[in-house]
């Protein structure tokens, strides 16, 4: 709620007990000042999160019920309640007036023009322009020396908000992502026929699956080694189809696997394979009315169709069955899907508000480590890396007012290095920029799209940082502290190809491996380059 100016926000799980309330004043003395603002609000457990704009997060502690309760959203409303709905401990129930973009919830980015009501609420555009800061003339009609015009500068990439794909979802965003669609399941006992639109960069995942409980009879279709794998059995042993076209370009491929008449066979962009004859006498498909599409959920186990069981990180597209068309908009299971990006390009989308946290055991950088990823961003502001420890020992990789620094403690103080480009717009230019952050005892280089720029500790004695805490991309949780790293301000933007090397070890990173994510989407990163 906006209050007098002042950002209010309660917090109840409706039990009674759980109230809780924050207050966060304007450092301006208010938010009513016609300027955007951002807030975010993060739960973990029994924190509540809430931070508007760069200013220091405001913690709220939920009861200790609050650790095995969920708060169950059945309406989501947006800028006011309707008549009769609400709670009568809210302290205002004025409608805001304003305007409202890039509404995340849950991961997921709300499109306000696929609401299910609204009242006096423009959906597709803002009628408010940015009130225009107020200047003070002198007697003589002149502007004071310090609110002269100043030159005109270099800006950041305009945004465009992404378009969508009707009917196609992006899998790959968790492990054990998926949709779980029924279907008839007697109409595919002597024929089956499973079409479908894919576009993905991934080179292998599970596209679909169907099998009887006991798993005997089952059809399978796999992406390997970035070519599809058509797989069934009628319970007396294997099939496999294979199609030599490769779909791992990012562009959209229709798809059809059929078994028909004791033959099995796929068909790529109207390329047909071979056609298989099918393994044994056996002459239906005895499977279940379920077909899981993009992924299995994680405590499921498929026994007989390899090591390809994980999500495919793809956009999939209007499904049917035999020729009828599922309702992917009501399936009876779904977990981490979201819509796709109608362009997209390879990397993982970090919205502004939160992280992305890898290896919960912690990470040990100590003396040498070379770190390797590719970013675009239209911000000048951003956490790309941190890793910590409970010491001072850390490094860390920020985005600091149009300038790169990478940041390394070994124990007896930081040293950095600063990579500033000429013009001060150009890493928020919205175009991909390579970057290499090496350490190598008590010296570190760091590159960026091949300029090099190099810092060394006089302390060459204190060599090695001893972290011991997980590797926070994007941004890190308000209760975390990170040595090394300047900024609490989230990256908004895509990171795609990180890595990084120990010697001769090479650790390649899918973020949709994280073990927490917040405001993060794998595996997609809308737009083109600016």
């Amino acid at each position: 709620m906006l209050i007098e100016g002042h950002v209010e926000v309660h917090v109840n799980l409706g039990d009674g007990t759980s109230l809780r309330r924050a207050l966060l004043h304007a450092p301006m003395g208010t938010y009513s000042d016609g300027q955007e603002h951002s807030i975010s609000m993060i739960r973990s457990g029994r924190v509540v999160t809430v931070q508007v704009d760069e200013t220091t997060p405001v913690e709220m502690k939920l009861g200790p019920s609050a650790e095995s309760k969920t708060i169950n959203v059945s309406s989501l409303y947006v800028g006011g309640i309707p008549k009769g709905e609400g709670t009568p401990m809210l302290k205002m129930r004025s409608s805001f007036h304003g305007c409202i973009r890039n509404l995340v919830f849950n991961m997921e980015l709300l499109d306000f023009t696929s609401a299910t009501d609204y009242e006096h609420a423009d959906l597709d555009s803002c009628s408010l322009s940015e009130r225009p800061k107020l200047a003070v003339y002198r007697e003589d009609g002149e502007l004071p020396p310090e609110l002269q015009p100043l030159p005109s500068l270099e800006l950041c990439a305009m945004e465009r908000p992404p378009e969508y794909v009707p009917n196609a979802h992006q899998f790959g965003l968790a492990e054990g992502s998926h949709l779980l669609l029924p279907f008839n399941q007697l109409a595919v006992r002597k024929r089956l026929s499973v079409q479908l639109s894919i576009r993905t960069f991934a080179s292998s995942g599970l596209v679909y699956y169907m099998a009887h409980q006991n798993q005997v009879d089952y059809a399978a279709l796999q992406l390997h080694a970035g070519r599809l794998h058509f797989t069934f059995d009628l319970g007396k042993g294997r099939t496999k189809v294979s199609h030599p076209a490769l779909l791992s370009d990012g562009q959209w491929h229709t798809v059809k696997t059929e078994y028909f008449k004791r033959r099995g066979f796929m068909t790529v962009d109207g390329q047909e394979s071979p056609m298989v004859p099918t393994v044994g006498d056996a002459t239906t498909l005895d499977v279940e009315g379920k077909l899981y599409l993009g992924g299995l959920p994680s405590e499921y186990r498929a026994r007989n169709i390899g090591n390809i069981t994980h999500s495919i990180p793809a956009c999939l597209g209007e499904v049917t069955v035999n020729g009828q068309k599922l309702d992917t908009d009501s399936p009876v299971s779904a977990f981490a899907v979201t819509r796709c990006y109608a362009v997209a390009q390879e990397g993982t989308f970090f919205e502004g508000s939160g992280y992305a946290a890898l290896v919960r055991e912690g990470y040990k950088v100590r003396s040498d480590v070379n770190i390797t990823l590719e970013f675009r961003t239209s911000s000048e502001n951003g956490v790309l890396l941190g890793i910590s420890s409970a010491k001072v020992d850390a490094i860390g990789l920020e985005i600091v007012d149009g300038k790169l620094l990478f940041h390394v403690n070994n124990g007896a103080g930081r040293i950095t290095a600063t990579y500033e480009p000429k013009a001060p717009s150009r890493l928020c230019d919205g175009r991909w920029h390579t970057l290499q952050a090496n350490k190598s005892k008590h010296r570190v280089v760091l590159i960026v799209d091949g300029n090099a720029v190099r810092a060394e500790s006089p302390h060459t004695q204190s060599t090695s940082a001893d972290t011991n805490d997980p590797i926070y991309v994007g941004g890190y949780p308000a209760d975390v502290k990170q040595n090394c790293l300047s900024s609490r301000t989230s990256f908004r933007g895509c990171v795609r190809r990180l890595t990084l090397t120990k010697g001769l070890h090479v650790q390649s990173f899918d973020l949709s491996t994280a073990f927490d994510l917040q405001g993060v989407f794998p595996h997609s990163c809308p737009g083109t380059e600016s």
